[in-house]
Parts: structure tokens; C-alpha cells; sequence
């Protein structure tokens, strides 16, 4: 395989597009599938389905159930256990279907690595918080949360696909600071520094 500029991009737009299914499992494959039926993105042909009339219908569907169930509170205390293992099966999905590798099995080797690890990575980060919110103002908070990661959901699909490298850089930061606060919690160490 020739790392060119355009393998490089699809690579990165892979990562970025996965890690936003740690938001939400549905609106990235959504924005995929638009951006497929619309020629601004083309699939591997095992993958032409995302941008068929049913999937998208599909998807369409499952997303407005998603983004109206995190609204209600507990709910989406509940939507988040079901919510981290789709996260990484999506972002397998879609960074598999988007990575420019040849060997089959070397694609979905990098998808689980790179698209399911990052999204459900970020997943149990945002249903972390969600629990700490629900603890600490019963519920209410948890709507400023939801509109966030929805926003975070659209807004990172959308520029993955203008911008796919720096949003791939963007997310892998994101995921090595999310790993160090896991690191720091579980040693039992401050999450913020005390002055003396």
C-alpha cells in the first residue's frame, strides 16, 4: 500500500469519524451515509450500503431516537450502557469502511484497534460523566451534557470530513487525556493539582 496524502486523509477520516460515534452511535454513520449518496465521499464497494435509501432511513430513524432519548433523565443513564459496546462496534464500522488498506484483515484489524478502541474509549468517557451528573444535580444537568455531545457528535462528523487530519489529531489527544485522567483515577492520585 502507497501512503499518498489521499491514503493518509482516508485514514485520518476513519479515526475521526469513529471517535465521534463515542458521542453518538448513529449521527456519524448518518453523516456518512449522506456524504456517500451525495458523491462527496466514496465507500469500498462492501460498504456501499450505508449510503443505500434504506440505511439511511434506518439511521435517520435510530438517530432521532437517539439524540431525544438522552434528554430524559435516567434514560440515558440506561442508553449509555447500551450505547459503549455500539459505540465501538460503529466506529469499527466506520473506520473500516473508510481506511484505504487492501488486506482485508489488516483493515479490520486497524478498524477495531484504531475506530472501535477510540470510540468506545470516548463513549465511557461521556457516560462517566453523565453518571457524575446525574449524582450531583439529580438528573437535571444531564440535559447541558446530552446537547454538548450531540453537538460534538454533528459538529465532529461534519468537520472530519473537511478537515479530516486535524480532527483525527484532535481526537487522539483527546483520547491520551481522557487515558491519563483513567490512569491518575485509578492510582488514586488528584485529578487537579493543589497549591500549597
Amino acid at each position: 500500500m502507497n501512503w499518498d496524502i489521499q491514503t493518509f486523509s482516508a485514514a485520518a477520516l476513519g479515526i475521526a469519524l469513529a471517535a465521534c460515534c463515542g458521542f453518538r452511535v448513529f449521527v456519524p454513520m448518518l453523516i456518512a451515509g449522506i456524504a456517500g449518496r451525495f458523491n462527496l465521499f466514496h465507500f469500498s464497494e462492501s460498504f456501499l450500503w450505508l449510503s443505500s435509501t434504506p440505511a439511511l432511513i434506518a439511521l435517520g430513524i435510530a438517530t432521532a431516537f437517539e439524540i431525544a432519548g438522552y434528554y430524559i433523565p435516567f434514560i440515558d443513564n440506561i442508553l449509555d450502557t447500551i450505547a459503549t459496546p455500539l459505540a465501538a462496534v460503529a466506529g469499527t464500522l466506520l473506520a473500516t469502511s473508510v481506511i484505504p488498506v487492501d488486506n482485508d484483515w489488516m483493515k479490520w484489524i486497524i478498524g477495531i484497534i484504531a475506530g472501535g478502541g477510540g470510540a468506545g474509549l470516548i463513549a465511557s468517557g461521556t457516560g462517566l460523566l453523565r453518571l457524575l451528573s446525574s449524582k450531583t444535580t439529580a438528573g437535571m444537568g444531564n440535559n447541558v451534557v446530552a446537547t454538548g455531545e450531540n453537538a460534538a457528535a454533528v459538529g465532529g462528523s461534519v468537520l472530519s470530513f473537511l478537515m479530516p487530519v486535524i480532527m483525527a489529531v484532535l481526537f487522539i489527544l483527546f483520547f491520551v487525556w481522557i487515558i491519563k485522567k483513567m490512569i491518575r483515577k485509578i492510582r488514586g492520585k488528584p485529578l487537579v493539582s493543589r497549591r500549597s
